[in-house]
């Protein structure tokens, strides 16, 4: 699939993008013809895919070419690849770039993300799969926490942790739902983000990913080195590809590990969740990351974790709809309020939360999800 001229689509940053990779062309065999969306994205970021190589000797391969209008993060994406690279982590190469235009030129990790693998390994009641891919990435990410240190990514501290919260009420109940904030429910809102915060800023702070999930894995393969990534035969530490990454933060240690297994688009049963939260803590101890040594606690931490980042999304995908007209969030609202529900029945503290998200989702029921 090509894209249509820029007199059809009347992009602007098309061209100029097209005009940048233009100047890169000859150094890696681009063929701007062949120039076509790749994925799309939560933010303002765009992704492109074109045939192209990065070394001579290669035969031909694809390329990705990532539009970034600033204020969007790409000396934090260059940044962080580094460092991720570093951690022994699969990320995409930075071939050129241009902070202040904000273009990209990184190699390719193919086109089978976690999400459709696991997709898949779902339908096909396969049991097998799913459990090694995520221990590939909770391996992953083990390596990425162990080389944690301070001062090197934003902190993702109190403020940071109320601000994300703060969507929901905005977005999510005065927005979405029509409702007016009284005081009894403010104040049960500041009693449970107050809980939150203070759990999530006891934890032991490490390098922390922020959107470490399926949609954001690739499954990597023996047979792509012609993009620059690494060859899984090998390097069996190639699996998987990591996306996304430019908000990446210091911040706590169980944020990661919710996010990849209470995800938007995907559930797990209890037992299979349970598998990869003790295999992530076993692993994490023998290597010497500092996650409580009482597993009841560390899933309790994990748990709150879990709800502060659902509390959040609630509010996201709302303020994606509403301010953006990207609606297709809209429909994974349930889980995420089923998240949120399950947790907060589960400790006492929290079950005046539950309570109040009964009274909203039968509110969200009239509303309605999807438009």
């Amino acid at each position: 699939m090509t894209l249509p001229s820029s007199q059809d689509t009347q992009d602007p940053r098309l061209d100029l993008l097209k005009a940048w990779l233009n100047r890169h062309a000859a150094g890696y065999s681009l063929e701007l013809g062949t120039l076509a969306p790749a994925s799309s994205d939560a933010s303002f970021r765009r992704y492109f895919r074109l045939a192209g190589k990065v070394a001579e000797d290669e035969s031909a391969g694809t390329l990705i070419a990532v539009d970034a209008p600033p204020p969007e993060k790409c000396r934090e994406f260059v940044q962080i690849a580094q460092l991720l690279e570093a951690a022994n982590v699969n990320v995409p190469r930075v071939l050129e770039v241009d902070f202040d235009a904000g273009f990209m030129l990184v190699t390719d990790l193919g086109t089978d993300s976690y999400l459709g693998a696991l997709t898949d390994a779902q339908q096909a009641h396969d049991a097998r799969r799913p459990r090694t891919l995520m221990r590939d990435a909770l391996d992953a990410l083990i390596r990425w926490q162990l080389t944690s240190r301070e001062d090197v990514l934003p902190l993702f501290d109190e403020a940071f942790l109320r601000r994300e919260m703060e969507l929901m009420p905005e977005w999510f109940i005065g927005r979405h739902l029509g409702r007016e904030l009284d005081d009894k429910t403010r104040g049960l809102l500041d009693r449970t983000f107050a809980l939150l915060i203070a759990s999530a800023r006891a934890q032991p702070q490490v390098f922390m990913l922020r959107d470490f999930m399926p949609r954001n894995l690739m499954v990597a393969t023996a047979a792509n080195g012609s993009n620059g990534a690494a060859n899984l035969a090998a390097n069996p530490a190639a699996n998987p590809g990591v996306l996304d990454f430019q908000d990446a933060v210091y911040g706590p240690i169980t944020y990661d590990v919710a996010s990849l297994l209470r995800d938007a688009f995907l559930g797990w049963d209890e037992e299979f969740e349970l598998d990869c939260f003790v295999y992530y803590w076993e692993r994490a101890k023998k290597a010497g990351l500092p996650v409580d040594p009482d597993f009841g606690e560390f899933y309790r931490q994990l748990e709150w974790m879990g709800l502060q980042r659902h509390i959040k999304v609630l509010g996201l995908f709302c303020r994606i709809n509403y301010r953006d007209n990207k609606a297709h969030y809209m429909k994974d609202l349930p889980r995420f309020i089923g998240y949120a529900r399950k947790v907060a029945e589960r400790y006492a503290p929290l079950r005046p939360f539950a309570k109040l998200l009964d009274e909203l989702e039968g509110r969200a029921d009239e509303v309605g999800y999807t438009f």
